[in-house]
């Protein structure tokens, strides 16, 4: 891979202050921000996938990825000249709780890129023990390698800002998990992604220096973040402080916002899993709304409080972001600013939420009756089981000259169509009324507003079923679905009559199944 070893970059080992001990023993790392780590060795690599997407924007050829070389240095059975893999040291607080130190426990950094003007950090997922892998092995296994792999794909081509993945591969190793925590634990295939992005750094990377009062290296840390990644606020100062944290909580809400566009929900938001770039990270108990429901997590850890239910989502997201801005006040010194901020992020969410609305109901033009209409639209969704993803979708079909016609264009979102009692159907017929009246006032035509439309709601998702369906298939050593998958979620907007099986509601079979509606922080 000579190419892709011209475009090396270290700027984090470089400016970042190291672990001064070098042996990789679980502990507490003080006054740096990563430790130097080897991935560990694999008994038998062998390469299920690779990105074709991710390979072009790293600069790396489809030829170079066929090599051994290749296949060693993404599964970690070779480190690659003028490099050195590392962890990230960070703390975090889960599920509310300050945890302390957590850290790259399964993570490893291989090294940076820089290629085609844009920089890349990349990392490999279940490479081994780290000093932060506290009581775990620090390795994955295939099935959660695999809803990694497919999702950060998918998520970039639905444009939602993400982490990307280049690489998934099996390592010929079994890995011991209790995939529910019940006692069960069995040996399953170990493997390892290759995760992409401009950067891992996440809220708790700047928490664990607030924490422990080490203010000097939180200041370098923040200094090295503003000048690779906010390059456009300036030299170090209090008031470029607050600007970065601006821009945290708005890349953030961005964040978010699309998720509940697409009805994804990540599952696990604490801030250890929160990036400070506002990129969906973290791939781990996350899961898509079937039927419409705001109190629904696919977390089996959170299903008693559902902190991280999907209409939680943006709360949390604020949340998080009370906590970063107390790790950042040393730097700061004062709180009004800070605070303005997150009240921002308040009245922030109420515009951009009723924007993406409007989107999805192909609405361009303001009106004062757009509250009220999405606001009816959600309690007819909650009505009955209706499948999120199936009802806007098919909702662009709808004719503002024939709101009768409107039951009928949806009907395939309901998962039980006997339940749509008169009463019911009644409140769905009004709804529909009051949409076509407000579709009326629009310039655009039925035939324009649907393209609108279609551009926002996606056709495709990935399911947690299919994702099951490609896992199923993996552990009987058929890869093709997983590379099906891959192929579908490149294009979520487009017609793709070749995959038209995989536009449908979630079969009764998936509903309890586990990997399709109970997931852990396993999975």
């Amino acid at each position: 891979m000579e190419t892709f070893k011209a475009h090396i970059s270290n700027s984090f080992t470089e400016e970042l202050p190291a672990d001064q001990v070098n042996e990789n023993t679980r502990r507490q790392v003080h006054k740096a921000c990563f430790s130097y780590v080897t991935p560990k060795t694999t008994r038998k690599p062998e390469l299920l996938h690779v990105s074709d997407a991710m390979l072009e924007a790293l600069g790396i050829s489809e030829v170079e990825s066929q090599t051994d070389d290749f296949l060693n240095v993404f599964t970690g059975n070779k480190v690659l000249a003028g490099t050195r893999p590392y962890a990230m040291c960070y703390g975090g607080h889960q599920f509310g709780n300050w945890a302390g130190q957590l850290g790259d426990g399964r993570a490893i950094n291989l090294t940076e890129i820089d290629y085609n003007q844009k920089h890349w950090a990349l990392q490999l997922k279940g490479a081994g023990e780290t000093p932060y892998s506290r009581t775990a092995d620090g390795l994955a296994v295939l099935r959660s390698s695999i809803r990694e792999y497919l999702c950060s794909e998918a998520m970039y081509h639905l444009g939602v800002p993400t982490t990307r993945a280049l690489s998934l591969a099996l390592t010929g190793d079994q890995v011991l998990r209790d995939m529910l925590y019940n006692g069960n634990a069995a040996h399953e295939k170990g493997a390892v992604v290759c995760r992409v992005a401009p950067s891992f750094l996440r809220f708790g990377n700047f928490e664990i220096f607030a924490a422990r009062g080490e203010t000097e290296t939180l200041k370098t840390l923040v200094d090295y973040t503003i000048k690779h990644f906010f390059t456009d606020l300036g030299a170090p100062s209090k008031d470029t402080y607050l600007a970065f944290f601006k821009a945290v909580s708005e890349r953030t809400l961005k964040m978010i916002i699309d998720w509940q566009r697409v009805g994804f929900v990540h599952g696990v938001m604490n801030t250890d899993n929160m990036s400070v770039l506002g990129l969906t990270i973290d791939y781990g108990p996350y899961g898509w709304l079937e039927g419409f429901d705001y109190g629904w997590t696919p977390n089996t850890t959170d299903s008693q409080h559902k902190r991280y239910r999907y209409g939680n989502q943006p709360n949390i997201g604020l949340w998080n972001l009370y906590q970063l801005a107390n790790a950042l006040y040393p730097l700061i010194e004062e709180a009004e600013g800070l605070q303005d901020v997150l009240e921002d992020y308040k009245i922030n969410f109420e515009k951009q939420s009723l924007e993406m609305m409007r989107s999805k109901l192909g609405l361009v033009e303001q009106d004062d009756s757009d509250l009220k209409l999405i606001q009816n639209l959600e309690d007819n969704l909650l009505l009955i089981e209706t499948d999120m993803t199936i009802f806007f979708r098919k909702l662009s079909d709808f004719k503002m000259h024939d709101p009768e016609s409107g039951l009928k264009i949806i009907q395939d979102a309901f998962y039980a169509p006997e339940e749509l009692v008169p009463d019911i159907a009644d409140k769905w017929s009004a709804w529909f009324q009051n949409y076509a009246k407000r579709l009326q006032k629009e310039s655009n035509s039925d035939v324009a507003r649907s393209k609108v439309m279609n551009q926002v709601n996606p056709k495709y998702v990935l399911r947690n079923y299919m994702a099951q369906m490609a896992i199923d298939q993996a552990d009987q050593g058929d890869y093709s679905l997983i590379d099906e998958l891959y192929q579908l979620l490149k294009q979520p907007y487009a017609e793709q009559p070749e995959f038209e099986k995989w536009f449908a509601r979630r079969p009764e079979w998936a509903r309890h199944k586990v990997g399709c509606s109970m997931l852990s922080c396993s999975s």
